[in-house]
């Protein structure tokens, strides 16, 4: 197929049908896209979309044919590989499952979700920038599916599963014959709104992991396009050929269908490489902004996409993102039109990318270290106020106050070796509650905020927690089985509170200041010189003539200098160590 194959835009029961005529002989390849996703949902029904697309699919059974469906952030899909009557069979199978969902599956898909749950890792990035809502519950596991019952199941797919919110792609050497869908009348869905938990960009976070992660939200564009790719060959060129600090150094561009797009970079780190990955990481980021972007470097990355656009059945490879376009209400680039968009993209346009997506970027960072440095502002793992009510301090030796007021509730004490720390939910904002049959309450935000309310812990009477069960709205609560573990008053204790995506009592990150950085290379310098002549006396200062007893004493005191000397040093490793 060259690039001036048309795409054929037609109809399929009053649905919206994308086709393109496949050069090669082969099997059909459909696909039926719905404009919902997780993105959707709310943090207390997650997991609703990706419900229904099971249930839909398991009348067709174990099948020769390749098929299978896809929850997304903004998108469902059903696709099918196969021979017509295959086909056929599939998408109408599909659609009247959708009419009247398999109800008598609902609890066994139901475990079948929470088991591939199980072997799924979440993405920490959509949290921290978008907070426990919208295009940020793909960080949070699938709570909702444990509550939801058939009427709300038959609800969800009743609203979002229409005949107006789907398109049909089908790609072969022609259209089918016989093809029925008979989905139900329902109006065209709006893109989910964009939300954001970081009150400045560029931000950072720090986590345990290693590697540098990073995305940022840019124009979608054809210059965003090839600055991706740009970004990948360069950081490839510095982090593995070069340093040899990374085995893999790559980029990611997902459009998000509302005329930006998300542009994910990473680069791996063994430990002992970490601070040469990120350093190199973001000496790739400040060349790129400073406009040193080759015109060699923009042509090979041009030649790569518009090779591929010009490949056979480019257009058919390219359906279900076109569905997704059409059904954003996005223009429907053909590959000619997107090549044409390319050719024109200049290193001046690139580099004016480069400086929008170091705007909106935000970094996680492995959990030793710290990006403030190069100019990234640490993201709030903190609540900026705290609720007025009734308080409650931590039962044995914790020092965490719950504090729970009329409008939500806080917790407050010290986080680790840091600041005081305070998380705050409030009522009207709980994204979920986390509710077990022992009385303990998991209150989550929309800015990702977590507040542990725990009666064991902090002596909570029944009316309060009375209270909290009806000041947090019905639809927010999610009903979990027993724990096998309550938890109990703890020596030392650490607070129940923690910022976006955190675990409770996990410390945040501090910054060291210009004071705590003399002090501790005056007192390490002290600290270590004292040492070293402690050693040295230790091992050779012994005379019989001087005395056991005298020397042993003056050992005893050397050491002790030694360890008073090196204290402040410590003391600002330990209180800095997340830097």
């Amino acid at each position: 197929m060259n690039l001036q194959t048309p795409l054929l835009h037609t109809e399929v029961d009053g649905i919206p049908t994308l086709f393109a005529a496949t050069e090669t002989p082969g099997p059909l390849r459909a696909g039926l896209v719905f404009r919902v996703g997780v993105a959707d949902e709310t943090l207390a029904r997650t997991g609703v979309t990706h419900l229904v697309e099971h249930l839909a699919l398991h009348r067709l059974g174990v099948s020769d044919y390749h098929f299978n469906g896809e929850t997304k952030a903004a998108f469902t899909h059903f696709f099918i590989e196969g021979a017509e009557h295959e086909v056929t069979t599939y998408l109408s199978t599909v659609a009247a499952s959708l009419r009247e969902l398999p109800m008598e599956r609902l609890e066994t898909e139901k475990e079948i979700l929470r088991t591939e749950e199980s072997r799924r890792s979440s993405p920490q990035l959509p949290l921290w920038r978008y907070g426990a809502q919208g295009y940020g519950l793909a960080s949070y596991p699938e709570w909702g599916v444990r509550d939801l019952g058939p009427d709300a199941v038959r609800d969800w797919a009743r609203t979002w599963f229409t005949r107006g919110n789907a398109v049909l792609w089908i790609a072969g050497e022609r259209m089918p014959d016989g093809l029925s869908l008979g989905l139900p009348e329902g109006e065209r869905r709006p893109m989910p709104a964009v939300t954001s938990a970081l009150p400045e960009t560029p931000a950072y976070f720090s986590d345990g992991k290693g590697g540098v992660l990073l995305d940022a939200v840019v124009t979608d564009t054809a210059a965003a396009r090839l600055y991706a790719g740009i970004l990948e060959r360069e950081l490839t060129r510095a982090l593995r050929q070069e340093g040899g600090y990374s085995y893999t150094a790559a980029t990611d561009y997902l459009p998000r269908r509302d005329g930006y797009a998300v542009l994910t970079a990473f680069a791996d780190a063994l430990p002992a490489k970490q601070d040469a990955v990120l350093g190199g990481f973001v000496d790739v980021l400040a060349a790129c902004q400073a406009g040193r972007i080759g015109q060699s470097a923009l042509d090979a990355v041009r030649g790569r996409y518009v090779a591929g656009l010009a490949a056979p059945d480019a257009t058919a490879l390219r359906l279900p993102a076109l569905a997704e376009d059409l059904l954003a209400g996005r223009p429907v680039l053909t590959p000619a039109e997107l090549s044409a968009e390319l050719a024109d993209v200049t290193t001046e346009q690139v580099h004016a990318v480069a400086l929008e997506a170091a705007g909106t970027a935000l970094m996680q960072v492995p959990g030793a270290l710290s990006a403030d440095w190069a100019g990234y502002t640490a993201a709030p793992t903190t609540s900026s106020s705290t609720v007025s009510g009734r308080k409650f301090a931590e039962l044995g030796e914790g020092k965490a106050t719950l504090v729970v007021g009329a409008d939500g509730v806080s917790v407050k004490g010290p986080h680790g070796s840091g600041p005081e720390c305070v998380a705050t939910v409030r009522y009207a904002d709980c994204a979920a509650m986390l509710a077990w049959p022992d009385g303990g309450r998991r209150l989550i935000g929309t800015d990702g905020m977590i507040v542990e309310v725990e009666p064991s812990l902090h002596g909570i009477d029944a009316a309060t927690m009375a209270g909290i069960d009806v000041a947090v709205p019905r639809a927010a609560v999610v009903s979990l089985p027993p724990r096998q573990q309550v938890p109990r008053p703890q020596s030392p204790a650490t607070p129940s509170a923690s910022g976006p995506g955190g675990r409770a009592g996990r410390p945040a990150p501090t910054r060291r200041t210009a004071l705590q950085t003399v002090v501790l290379i005056l007192f390490g310098l002290f600290g270590g010189l004292s040492a070293l002549v402690a050693l040295l006396f230790t091992a050779f200062g012994y005379d019989a003539e001087f005395g056991f007893t005298d020397w042993l004493i003056t050992i005893i005191v050397m050491w002790g200098f030694t360890a008073l000397v090196s204290w402040p040093a410590v003391r600002v490793l330990r209180r800095t160590r997340r830097v």
